[in-house]
């Protein structure tokens, strides 16, 4: 029979599981997911949100608000603007721990990896570490897909930025001496895919990193902010 103790520590730890409940279900949707992924990116005002995310301005503020109250992003004004950003570093552990499971464990999730990345680049990605080792020997170029303004925000140290919608007329700014590795938001994110697919058409050696730079800036490896660089 449970004592007063007891039932209080166990009432403490539903009321906790609660709160870790919440969490799980501001998680539950596939636009918040993504809204997440771009806040890893750097701030965003919710107009930016919307038209990157292809969503209502109504129905992106109602996907902030559930993320916020569940203490995954924060907000501040700035003229008339609402900036959202992630609340820290944690969240983006938590996506990628989520991805992990998800690939492992629920079959129609891996299914979709193999069957659409996997397929699109069936060359082995180049891991954070490899590309480190490269960067330091000068042996490769360091390909960022993303807007400019994501760039600015905080890219890989080294890295150039040819947005994925410029590429075919900024080729030349590429270089041929050495392999470009590409990488954009994340592991998923297809403009990577896209970049590489386009250089190699056009003879250039390419490959992609395994994932992107929120990974990269949490593994705290060198990251650099500021203006757009072009080489």
């Amino acid at each position: 029979m449970l004592d007063k103790t007891d039932i209080a520590t166990a009432g403490s730890k539903r009321m906790l599981y609660e709160h870790f409940a919440e969490v799980a279900r501001a998680l539950g949707s596939g636009h918040r997911l993504e809204l997440l992924e771009l806040l890893a990116q750097g701030e965003r005002s919710v107009e930016d949100l919307t038209d990157l995310a292809g969503l209502a301005v109504a129905n992106a503020s109602q996907h902030l608000h559930h993320l916020r109250r569940a203490g995954l992003v924060t907000s501040r004004k700035q003229g008339k603007y609402v900036l959202y950003r992630l609340t820290d570093e944690g969240v983006v552990r938590l996506l990628g721990a989520l991805r992990e499971v998800a690939e492992r464990n629920y079959a129609e999730a891996a299914r979709v990896v193999e069957c659409y990345f996997r397929q699109r680049d069936a060359l082995e990605p180049v891991s954070r570490e490899e590309l480190l080792r490269r960067k330091r020997e000068g042996s490769v170029t360091v390909l960022d897909v993303r807007p400019a303004e994501e760039f600015g925000a905080g890219h890989i140290e080294g890295a150039i930025n040819i947005p994925i919608k410029d590429l075919e007329r900024r080729l030349a700014d590429v270089g041929r001496g050495q392999e470009v590795v590409a990488y954009c938001r994340g592991p998923y994110c297809v403009m990577a895919y896209e970049a590489v697919a386009r250089l190699r058409e056009r003879g250039f050696k390419a490959r992609r990193l395994v994932d992107g730079y929120p990974e990269w800036r949490l593994a705290g490896l060198p990251v650099s902010a500021g203006d757009v660089v072009k080489p």
